[in-house]
């Protein structure tokens, strides 16, 4: 006969023992984004946190998926996207998923919406896919202050401008970033430059920029990236570095010796790039920029008159030789234009005969000419080796960006680079060309930029981290995204975790949408 005692404590036991893990993902090899060597173990993770590594039964987790004859890495880090372009109509940001990046920040090349506080709210109120974090553009503050003129602030707006920075910073930016090769950031001294930045850098932040010159007067302009990190004393990036243009070629031997000089006594300056030959911005970048101040109607002002126009088709007929134009009008094909949707995918050579002119570069500029006067388009510019993209990537300091966006599938003709950048690392750099190891890569999308954006609770596989996760296979992983066919997802992704949900599963998308707002270092935390 049983015991009062005994019967208590019969039924004071659970029925069945509860799951300690939400998820576990098991026999993966992971590669943990540190750069060390991968190893074989399992992932459990606890609500939107890695809580374990080792090895666990099925029993232990709600969901345990099986990642055999897989790479396990930290989702991938995408520190360049112009992700507001199209964000708003894709939360999900199908082409970041769908490649394993489970962060894109926002706001480079000088250029983020003003005032931040309110774009993160309306970002933070959307079902996103991947987490998204934001940069401050120095562009958008000088022109906020000055609009488009070619000349220093005074002491009065340049007080202004720091003001915009620095409540920028609180409002969640992770840094300030340069667009000096674009108007007005271009416009603006290397000096003034520093005195914004130093808002950041003393906030925590970073300074990342788009240089000047990626052509001719390339060194000069990673020779003033450097010095705004080393006189604004603040961490500085050289973004989607690349030589552009035939008779340049090469260069990036001197230029990551600059970086190195300057690690060597203490600054600190990294790199990021895109594995692509071909660049994509306006078509405004084959257009001189004195001729650009005062924005667009000034720009067909100028070009109105016989004179001024001239002097600017010079300057475009150099720029299509020797620098984006890559010496060809045919490197120069339309990504999309506003004022005439069947451009897209048109190169400059083509639209030129079509318009009834031999193919020569002043006919090609009177046609660019006619082209930016129209309101200009979006472009695609082929004008890079391989040779300095491969060295570039080898750079330990040097990370993976796409420099990419949001595109409308099937819309347009945007860079490849928006839908396979990542992959492409993976399968032509590491798997087919052996350029840089799994590790190094893994570690170039995830642990380093991590680092560099103070996410310290991202990049890595470690107990404690968020559940970022991407799990593929290293044998099929592939980019089909290609200049012709642009429009194609990444493949080769079994798993992508966002904030411990699966997101992506056999390269389909789910319905979780997980991703968070982040918030840079100099946000009051509530």
């Amino acid at each position: 006969m049983f015991s009062a005692r005994f019967t208590l404590a019969l039924f004071a036991l659970p029925l069945f023992a509860q799951p300690k893990y939400d998820l576990v993902i098991a026999n993966g090899r992971i590669v943990d984004g540190s750069g060390d060597p991968w190893f074989y173990g399992d992932v459990a993770i606890k609500g939107d946190s890695i809580a374990a590594l080792g090895k666990f039964a099925p029993s232990s987790a709600t969901r345990f998926l099986d990642a055999k004859g897989q790479v396990v890495a930290p989702g991938f880090i995408d520190i360049h996207t112009h992700a507001r372009r199209g964000i708003f109509l894709d939360p999900a940001a199908q082409n970041y998923i769908h490649q394993g990046v489970t962060t894109i920040f926002e706001g480079p090349d000088g250029s983020s919406p003003l005032p931040i506080a309110p774009f993160l709210e309306k970002v933070a109120a959307l079902k996103l896919g991947p987490n998204f974090g934001t940069f401050a553009g120095q562009g958008s503050i000088r022109e906020a202050v000055m609009g488009l003129v070619n000349r220093p602030a005074t002491p009065e707006e340049l007080d202004k401008q720091r003001k915009i920075a620095r409540q920028a910073m609180l409002d969640g930016a992770f840094g300030i970033t340069t667009g000096l090769f674009y108007v007005p950031g271009n416009f603006t001294p290397t000096d003034e430059v520093i005195e914004i930045e130093k808002i950041a850098g003393e906030m925590g932040g970073m300074h990342h920029s788009h240089m000047r010159e990626e052509a001719s007067h390339v060194l000069d302009s990673v020779r003033e990236t450097i010095k705004i990190g080393e006189d604004g004393h603040m961490p500085t990036q050289i973004t989607h570095h690349k030589i552009i243009g035939k008779t340049n070629w090469g260069r990036s031997v001197d230029t990551l010796r600059l970086v190195e000089e300057a690690r060597a006594r203490g600054v600190d300056v990294t790199i990021d790039q895109y594995p692509y030959t071909a660049s994509s911005t306006g078509t405004a970048s084959l257009i001189p920029q004195w001729a650009q101040e005062g924005g667009q109607k000034s720009l067909v002002e100028r070009l109105d008159a016989p004179d001024t126009r001239a002097r600017i088709k010079a300057k475009v007929v150099e720029n299509i030789e020797f620098d984006r134009g890559g010496g060809d009008p045919a490197n120069v094909v339309m990504a999309s234009c506003a004022f005439d949707k069947s451009l897209a995918g048109k190169n400059l050579a083509e639209i030129t005969k079509a318009r009834g002119r031999a193919v020569t570069l002043e006919n090609a500029a009177e046609t660019l000419l006619e082209i930016q006067h129209s309101g200009g388009c979006s472009a695609v510019f082929h004008a890079i080796a391989e040779e300095d993209v491969e060295r570039i990537m080898k750079y330990p300091f040097a990370m993976i960006a796409s420099d990419g966006e949001v595109p409308q599938f099937n819309v347009a003709a945007p860079h490849p680079r928006s839908y396979g950048t990542f992959s492409r690392v993976l399968a032509r750099y590491v798997r087919e060309r052996h350029v840089i190891s799994l590790e190094e890569a893994v570690h170039k999308m995830s642990g380093l930029p991590a680092q560099r954006t103070k996410l310290y609770d991202r990049g890595l596989i470690r107990p404690g981290m968020k559940a970022d996760i991407a799990v593929f296979d290293p044998a099929t992983v592939e980019d089909k995204a290609t200049f012709e066919k642009p429009h194609q997802y990444a493949v080769g992704y079994k798993y992508v975790l966002v904030n411990g949900k699966v997101i992506i599963e056999n390269d389909k998308l789910t319905a979780e949408r997980s991703g968070k707002v982040l918030y840079g270092p100099a946000k009051p935390r509530q």
